[in-house]
């Protein structure tokens, strides 16, 4: 087979994506298809045999497709595109919104969780730490406030993770809630910015309330995140699910191997799914570690933990 280079001419911008700092981006391409990556200046050169050249060229073309596209390149990405590449799938759409112009999912199954949130009124993202569910809900909903196809964007999640009692915490409701909130207020300020999430809040568009605080009310018109769900108790979790009023759909995400309750077969999350899985307008969506875009030692400790409990004959 041929080993002759081929040059693949591109932006300054998607060379720049294609490389990664330190040269990182290039690093991992070349050892996953065996190839060499140059960029000698105004596109990127591939060495090596035939067969390995065309799967990283459909790599390379991927991750400057979304460069292009003002999209951030991160090694996450950069491995999505590799694996799409090997496998031979097309990669997921891109969802646009807010501040950075495009949220685009990096995973198929990520792409699937954005599907069921844009088709169905209740959904449920099920899996472990570092796969998006909560971020790509927020994305999700932040979008849907933007385009005015709900009054209100609602983030609610219980707040059992200290063993502390919000009735006892210093401040007002917003002051007591917000630690227990940090991961969803990062993603709102990283997909609105600040100063969009500050005055969207005092508007009362964009409101947060902890489970107990949903009771007795109807949330209409609104879209809204029960996060960390697997540390509802089974009440919690009906009470809320029952919240849904006119106009309004809800995001559930949690991973049910991650409970703090006092006793775990309280919690309502695995119970809902499973009354709820295959009824219309109810989506379930599963990660997998092979879902994690943090960093891949994420992926590794998910997958040392999920052994662990196959070898002790436990299914989550």
């Amino acid at each position: 087979m041929s080993r002759a280079p081929e040059f693949l001419p591109m932006s300054d911008a998607a060379v720049r994506a294609v490389a990664g700092a330190n040269s990182r981006h290039a690093a991992l391409i070349e050892d996953a298809f065996g190839v060499l990556v140059e960029t000698p200046g105004g596109g990127v050169s591939l060495s090596g045999d035939a067969r390995a050249r065309a799967q990283a060229k459909k790599a390379v073309q991927a991750i400057a497709e979304r460069a292009d596209q003002g999209l951030e390149i991160a090694e996450a990405d950069v491995r999505v595109a590799i694996g799409t590449a090997r496998s031979g799938h097309a990669g997921p759409g891109a969802l646009p919104v807010g501040r950075r112009g495009q949220v685009a999912p990096k995973t198929a199954t990520q792409a699937e969780y954005l599907q069921a949130l844009a088709a169905d009124d209740l959904v449920f993202g099920l899996g472990p730490a570092g796969t998006g569910k909560t971020f790509l809900a927020v994305a999700h909903g932040a979008g849907l406030l933007l385009r005015g196809e709900v009054d209100r964007l609602i983030v609610s999640r219980p707040a059992v993770e200290a063993g502390e009692r919000l009735g006892f915490l210093p401040g007002d409701m917003n002051e007591k809630v917000d630690p227990y909130m940090a991961p969803v207020w990062e993603a709102l300020t990283d997909i609105l910015g600040a100063e969009q999430l500050r005055r969207r809040r005092e508007k009362g568009e964009i409101e947060v309330a902890p489970i107990a605080f949903l009771r007795g009310r109807t949330l209409s018109h609104a879209f809204v995140i029960v996060d960390e769900a697997q540390n509802a108790s089974r009440a919690q979790m009906k009470m809320v699910l029952t919240r849904i009023g006119e106009g309004s759909r809800m995001a559930v995400t949690g991973d049910p191997t991650q409970i703090d309750l006092p006793n775990p077969q309280d919690s309502g999350l695995a119970h809902a799914v499973g009354l709820l899985e295959g009824v219309k307008g109810i989506g379930v969506v599963r990660f997998s570690s092979e879902d994690v875009v943090r960093h891949p030692l994420v992926e590794r400790i998910v997958r040392a933990y999920d052994a662990d409990a196959a070898r002790r004959g436990r299914t989550v």
